[in-house]
């Protein structure tokens, strides 16, 4: 198991968790197999649609069982947890979905890059793979994707993907590299929801 590896496992629980708390908090827990297709499609919705876009076969979690396990266990642990997670955590949605699409976005961008992709090109592939599982997640749970309200969702994800790309440039150690983008892009959405920060709308 490689470094990657791992990281992309944490980042798929991770997912998971956050679609099961998701689906949770709007009281949607009568049905396991339900919750657990929410906590799935959440993970790996957005890897999917980048794979199949950049040709990469066969899909991650097709091939190797430890993607389902992983996601299955996380759905299981929000369970469990659930209670604890939904009344004493403030906001514990927000905290998996940030550490998610954080992760996500590097990963995206360090998969397409390894397959050819181009550096600009991969930095949409990675906001891509980091934004698509919570779309679908919240249209599963009817809510409006993060993506279309005012707050900063995709543009955290930007100013990572586009550090990373920069950064390749230069004499950095690239687990430094991984890191660095990462934290930019989690602590830049949690300071932007903190200080109420938007982008200026389109009249």
């Amino acid at each position: 198991m490689t470094i990657w590896y791992i990281t992309d496992l944490v980042g798929t629980g991770v997912f998971a968790i956050s679609g099961a708390l998701s689906a949770l908090s709007k009281k949607m827990y009568h049905d396991l197999f339900g919750l657990f297709f929410i906590g799935f499609v959440t993970a790996v919705g957005g890897g999917t649609l980048r794979d199949i876009i950049i040709g990469a076969h066969p899909i991650a979690w097709i091939h190797d069982p430890n993607y389902l396990i992983v996601i299955l266990s996380s759905v299981i642990l929000a369970v469990l947890c659930r209670k604890w997670w939904l009344s004493t955590l403030q906001r514990p949605l927000l905290v998996f979905d940030t550490l998610g699409v954080g992760i996500y976005t590097i990963l995206g961008m360090q998969k397409a890059l390894a397959l050819g992709v181009n550096g600009w090109a991969s930095v949409l592939l990675g906001v891509i793979s980091a934004l698509f599982g919570g779309v679908i997640r919240d249209t599963l749970v009817n809510d409006l994707p993060l993506i279309f309200s005012k707050q900063l969702y995709a543009t955290p994800c930007l100013a990572g993907a586009l550090l990373y790309q920069l950064g390749r440039s230069l004499p950095i150690d690239p687990t430094v590299l991984f890191v660095t983008s990462v934290v930019l892009i989690t602590v830049f959405r949690l300071v932007a929801i903190r200080k109420n920060w938007s982008l200026p709308q389109i009249q």
